[in-house]
């Protein structure tokens, strides 16, 4: 016989409205509660109506998710730590790499709106601002994860990423660097802004002037990351250290070290952002400055589907720290 609600309820020791209230994301459940529920509506194979459920205005059990950038490892092993997290608790998720285009952006946006999504978790960049403030009509609960905007009210997840540029760069002048340059992302993102920051003041307590020749913006890609470097390289005073904002520009800095046969780390140190598992399998394994991607996927979930059930009150911004990992790709400069 198919498995029924009473059947939920009795297995899990719970009233049938509280398994109601799980199904429907609705009213406060714990959340050991809700999984303990989740779990049993999976071994007993119950099974409700999603489409009765969005005709009827009720949970649809899916959480839509927005990434630049399903090629970057950072956003992949976001997505990976936001589904598996989602799976714990009931939830589905539909993934859009958008490319950092507008109108794709535009298109996935009305797309999970359409489909009814209890809620969307954006990761992308500025220009979906807009977007996102005409999705109040909707009431389709908002959350950021690895970013923050002011202006939209949706709770957020992300790193210190001023810290995080402070670690590496303290790091290099440390061990006797004076010479170090950036490759940055879009310096619209709060993400970049913070992380020069973080440079410019390692930079300050450590009496080394800033020199806006050592700051370039790149796209995130590794051939962009070597085209970048070469560049740095090539210049009358060339840098020491390169601190990249991702692991994909400091994959392209290593390649273009290896193209001009410097060696790294005694010609060059290199220093990545994220610590995906990229940083670990690059000759030589790169010091990296890690996010805790696992972390923040976990705690956007829970957020987001606490306002999927009612949860109300100001936004929440959580900011956790970067912990820096020190491998083969710096050491001390042959030149100062």
């Amino acid at each position: 016989m198919k498995t029924t609600i009473y059947d939920i309820a009795k297995a899990a020791g719970v009233s049938i409205a509280t398994v109601s209230k799980v199904i429907n994301g609705t009213g406060r459940i714990s959340t050991d509660t809700r999984e303990r529920i989740t779990e049993i509506m999976q071994e007993l194979d119950y099974q409700p109506s999603v489409v009765a459920s969005a005709l009827t205005g009720k949970s649809t059990f899916t959480i839509g998710l927005l990434i630049p950038d399903l090629a970057n490892p950072f956003f992949a092993e976001i997505a990976r730590s936001v589904e598996d997290r989602g799976h714990e608790l009931g939830f589905n998720l539909v993934m859009c790499s958008t490319d950092n285009n507008s109108k794709k952006e535009a298109g996935y946006i009305t797309l999970l709106r359409q489909k009814r999504v209890d809620g969307i978790i954006i990761a992308t960049g500025t220009s979906i601002e807009g977007l996102l403030s005409g999705l109040a009509d909707y009431n389709i609960p908002l959350a950021l994860i690895s970013r923050d905007i002011p202006s939209i009210e949706a709770d957020s997840v992300r790193a210190d990423d001023d810290t995080g540029a402070y670690q590496a760069v303290a790091h290099l002048t440390g061990l006797g660097h004076r010479h170090i340059a950036l490759i940055a992302e879009d310096m619209e993102l709060m993400t970049t802004r913070e992380r020069v920051s973080g440079y410019r003041r390692a930079l300050e307590d450590a009496n080394i002037a800033y020199t806006d020749d050592l700051v370039t913006i790149s796209n995130s890609s590794v051939e962009a990351g070597k085209q970048r470097a070469l560049e740095l390289m090539g210049s009358d005073h060339p840098p020491t250290a390169i601190v990249a904002f991702n692991d994909l520009l400091a994959v392209g800095v290593v390649q273009a070290a290896k193209e001009l046969r410097l060696s790294i780390p005694w010609d060059l140190s290199v220093i990545s952002f994220d610590n995906t598992v990229l940083a670990g399998i690059v000759d030589p394994p790169l010091t990296s400055v890690a996010v805790p991607i696992q972390q923040m996927g976990r705690q956007i979930m829970d957020m987001l589907i606490e306002r999927v059930s009612g949860e109300k009150g100001d936004k929440r911004r959580i900011v956790l720290k970067p912990e820096l990992i020190i491998r083969q790709s710096t050491t001390f400069p042959s030149k100062v």
